[in-house]
């Protein structure tokens, strides 16, 4: 007896059942309790997903990536010492995105806090 694509647990220990043997009956190597193959043969494996069920949920759901940033954010970001280009400025504030596709850098945005200045580089 060959039960495809279904597993069988032993209702004992829990345990996973090999319902591949030669014998008429399956034997739990756990706890040895044994069961007809007999009981399995017309086993019929029935699935269905919920309307919330992955990846239904995960297909509606929206992306969480941001794509840009607020005036305030521009305004509220990490200051580090980096020479601006412009006017000299020996600090500036940047904030980082994941423009591109997740397995490349994220995208570096400056703004100079003196002058304004704004450039970007990828990481």
């Amino acid at each position: 007896m060959s039960v495809v694509g279904s597993l069988i647990f032993c209702t004992y220990c829990g345990d996973l059942l090999d319902s591949h043997s030669s014998t008429s009956e399956i034997k739990c190597t756990i706890c040895s309790a044994t069961y007809p193959k007999s009981k399995f043969a017309n086993l019929k494996v029935v699935t269905k997903s919920s309307d919330e069920a992955f990846p239904s949920k995960l297909k509606s759901a929206r992306s969480v990536v941001k794509t840009s940033l607020s005036k305030d954010e521009l305004d509220e970001g990490a200051t580090i010492k980096e020479k601006c280009p412009k006017c000299g400025n020996e600090e500036m504030q940047y904030h980082t995105l994941q423009l591109r596709s997740a397995d490349e850098g994220a995208t570096v945005f400056y703004t100079c806090p003196n002058c304004g200045y704004r450039f970007r580089t990828n990481n």
